[in-house]
């Protein structure tokens, strides 16, 4: 195989750094082992070109490999030196368009996680909206060290182990070669600082866990399963970390009227039979007010009385859906002896069958020894 770096890249000596990186993505897609599906020799360039690219990135070894060749710009292998500090990224990044492992590390304070929490809604407080309150508790910023850990007159200093990095590197055997990993680091979980003299109220944290109560403005229209999202409301971060977002699930209890579809109400109207057959007047509670609805003679049970703008405000725009009122007709029961008579001069009137008089005990007693 040729030893010459730069012709294994294809680029020429006075290559720039952007130009190396961008042969040595285009040389490493072509011959990685995922794409030659095993070849052996495909392999074994593979390596030498992350090897040409290794040493052509990093300045000093660039320089004497020029001076030198290959065998200058070899240096003693080390716990992280195979990637030349940072070339695990790179590779990542030849692959999947960065954010690999060789881009910025997580130092300093890391931002608190987010939080949830249920709020129950009445029925009106969702049409109409409301503002609510609710009570959490969740990690707060410590008082005493104002966030930061340290006993007051002292501060953080950067950990020993991963050198403020807040990651460990550590090194297997694969078939490419050496790999690097990163972890976070152990002792500082990834922040990259340590504290001599924690703060002997929060003991290190920067934060203690207290009850809080916000309130949350609850806009006309919205349903139930909605979700508010309160930024930095939530917990704070560890050591003057920025808190994270608290998101207010809303759950709306049913009413025993109104049933919503989207932006529109449905609900019933009973009326007696009469009502339907002659057409009446008919006081309706809505959510808002009494409206007097007109039930037409003749009305059938399905009857839908359609009343606009009355129903759920639209929470991204304007104006409101509708209410529609379905007609019910309630048949009479226990009928006394005279509106049975009644009903069944009508039903003679109009010529209906209908089921006969129940005799009494003593007419049924007659009939029975008749």
């Amino acid at each position: 195989m040729s030893t010459d770096y730069y012709a294994l890249l294809g680029v020429p000596r006075d290559a720039t750094d952007d130009d190396i990186k961008r042969a040595y993505r285009r040389r490493a897609r072509e011959l990685h082992p995922d794409r030659t599906g095993g070849d052996t020799e495909a392999e074994a360039l593979f390596k030498e070109v992350t090897k040409a690219y290794e040493v052509l990135r990093d300045p000093e070894r660039r320089a004497r490999y020029d001076r030198f060749g290959p065998e200058g710009a070899d240096t003693p292998a080390g716990a992280g030196d195979f990637f030349g500090g940072g070339g695990l990224g790179d590779l990542f990044d030849a692959f999947f368009g960065g954010g690999g492992m060789g881009g910025a590390r997580r130092t300093g304070p890391i931002r608190g996680a987010d939080a949830e929490v249920v709020l129950e809604l009445e029925f009106r407080q969702a049409v109409f909206g409301a503002a609510r309150d609710v009570t959490v508790e969740e990690p707060v910023a410590c008082d005493t060290c104002e966030g930061s850990g340290a006993r007051q007159g002292t501060t953080a200093i950067r950990c020993p182990d991963c050198q403020g990095s807040g990651e460990l590197r550590r090194v297997r055997q694969s078939i490419l070669g050496q790999v690097v990993t990163a972890v976070p680091c152990g002792r500082c979980r990834g922040a990259g600082e340590t504290i001599p003299s924690p703060c002997p109220d929060c003991r290190g944290e920067g934060r203690r866990v207290e009850e809080r109560t916000f309130s949350v403005e609850v806009p006309a229209g919205i349903d139930h399963g909605s979700t508010l999202r309160l930024t930095g409301r939530g917990p704070a971060g560890q050591r003057g970390g920025p808190p994270g977002d608290l998101y207010v699930h809303l759950a709306v209890r049913p009413d025993p009227r109104f049933a919503r579809q989207g932006s529109d109400l449905h609900a019933d109207l009973h009326v007696s039979m009469a009502q339907a057959a002659l057409g009446a007047v008919v006081p309706f509670d809505t959510l808002e007010g009494t409206e007097q609805l007109t039930v037409p003679a003749g009305t059938q049970t399905g009857y839908v009385i359609r009343l606009r703008s009355k129903g759920v405000p639209h929470v991204r725009g304007r104006g409101r859906g509708d209410l529609h009122v379905r007609v019910v007709v309630d048949t009479p029961t226990a009928l006394t002896r005279e509106q049975e008579e009644l009903l069944r001069r009508l039903a003679l009137e109009r010529g209906e069958d209908v089921a006969p008089a129940e005799e009494g005990f003593m007419s049924r007693l007659r009939s029975a020894f008749g």
